[in-house]
């Protein structure tokens, strides 16, 4: 992909930083004007790094943060990221189908490569299996094009080949990106989704305070992040998901509430 590609499908924000681009080269026709030039340029790649590390933000390219109510209904989306893990996913599979519930599993493909049975019954549970990158790197947001598109890329094949079934979303590692992302989903056909509100809970250990985040302002259409991968355990030793998730769904059944997987056309 050239970089062309990039700026023809990236948001208002790079356009943008285009023309910020050209102001600086001129302003070094001025005299002195490279000064001014420097402070215009580095504002706005802060701006660009401030975007992408913000993981709700729209500036990068479409980023779907809930669902619209027109399509929701009374629906919340339940998404677990950075599984399969055999020792919590079962547990967490064993949950939703007591609950009658379904949930998008954000899938690394590392993982979906080494445990391909569990990703398998994941989607023959009726849930879907989304790209969540190959390596779910924590420098993926400083990393070139091309690097980006051959982890997304390679992950796509990976739970393609393990599921039968190719991922139509892409969730980034922590949530984090730059103005490379958005070509490349576009690319390969997948759409950017981060979430409403999550309950951190791969560092909190406390699983009503994850509860808390999670149903505060509860709506339909709310996208909600858990993790069944590097998920933060309990004082009794437990995934805090494998906590949080019953009394979450009872809470949305209490509130006439579906739980369901993200819909196909977002």
């Amino acid at each position: 992909m050239s970089t062309s590609t990039i700026y023809r499908y990236n948001g208002l924000l790079i356009r943008v930083s285009i023309i910020v681009h050209l102001l600086a080269v001129c302003l070094l026709f001025v005299p002195d004007g490279w000064r001014y030039a420097l402070f215009v340029m580095f504002g706005n790649h802060a701006v660009l790094v401030a975007q992408g590390l913000w993981p709700r933000s729209q500036w990068l390219g479409r980023n779907i943060t809930r669902v619209p109510p027109a399509k929701a209904g009374n629906a919340v989306y339940i998404t677990i990221d950075d599984g399969p893990c055999p020792e919590v996913t079962p547990q967490v599979l064993k949950i939703l189908e007591q609950f009658h519930a379904k949930a998008t599993f954000f899938c690394i493909g590392k993982h979906v490569q080494q445990y391909p049975d569990l990703a398998r019954l994941i989607v023959a549970a009726g849930h879907k299996l989304e790209n969540h990158s190959m390596a779910h790197s924590y420098t993926f947001s400083l990393w070139g094009m091309q690097k980006i598109y051959d982890d997304v890329a390679n992950a796509q094949t990976v739970i393609q080949e393990a599921t039968d079934s190719r991922p139509c979303y892409f969730r980034a590692p922590a949530g984090l990106r730059n103005i490379f992302l958005d070509g490349v989903l576009q690319k390969l056909g997948l759409c950017l989704v981060s979430w409403t509100r999550r309950g951190f809970d791969t560092r909190q250990r406390n699983a009503s305070a994850v509860l808390e985040s999670l149903c505060r302002n509860l709506q339909a259409g709310d996208i909600l992040l858990l993790h069944d991968g590097n998920a933060a355990l309990t004082c009794n030793g437990r995934a805090v998901i494998v906590e949080v998730l019953p009394v979450l769904l009872q809470t949305l059944s209490d509130n006439k509430l579906s739980p369901e997987a993200l819909p196909d056309d977002l």
